[in-house]
């Protein structure tokens, strides 16, 4: 399978290096690595939702680890990507109560609606719809994330909404 390699501009800006040094403070010297997690959101959060090899490289620079170590973990956890990704990335969960309630379909649905398929973004850069584990929101299945967000107990008529919303710009994707 052929790897494709995306480019990415890396802009560690001094904002986003003291809230990284700041978060690593939080960590004994010799326990630095601890930090990956949440600076791996800072940086993600701040270069358009995703993370290029050369910016994990850096991430293991600041941090003083491997960068195999960095690969490691942003290759496990569904929340880091490795690609640009849409605006509006549709998290679907697609674990066994979802999947009961309907999830499958719904992933279906709304790749139609938005003329892509599990994991294309759409042409305009808006939306990309990709299915992840589960969330822990299982009562209120079928879900999904969007941003920092869950939406719950999903249908086709609320699926169509959120379409509308997001390119209204009326959908906040962070609580920061």
């Amino acid at each position: 399978m052929e790897r494709t390699h995306y480019k990415q501009e890396i802009n560690m800006t001094e904002t986003l290096m003291t809230r990284i040094n700041e978060l690593i403070s939080h960590y004994p010297e010799d326990k630095r690595k601890s930090a990956l997690l949440p600076v791996l959101h800072e940086v993600q959060d701040a270069h358009d939702n995703w993370l290029s090899t050369e910016l994990m490289d850096k991430v293991a620079e600041i941090i003083q680890i491997l960068p195999i170590e960095v690969y490691e973990v942003v290759s496990f956890y569904s929340m880091y990507n490795q690609k640009p990704v849409g605006k509006f990335l549709f998290e679907f969960c697609q674990t066994s109560p979802c999947c009961l309630n309907g999830t499958e379909d719904l992933m279906d649905y709304t790749c139609e609606k938005l003329g892509v398929k599990m994991g294309e973004t759409t042409a305009d850069g808006l939306f990309e719809v990709k299915g992840v584990e589960c969330l822990g929101a299982c009562g209120y299945a079928p879900m999904m994330q969007l941003g920092d967000f869950y939406k719950e107990h999903l249908t086709q008529e609320k699926i169509d909404q959120l379409i509308v919303d997001c390119r209204d710009n009326k959908i906040i994707l962070h609580d920061k």
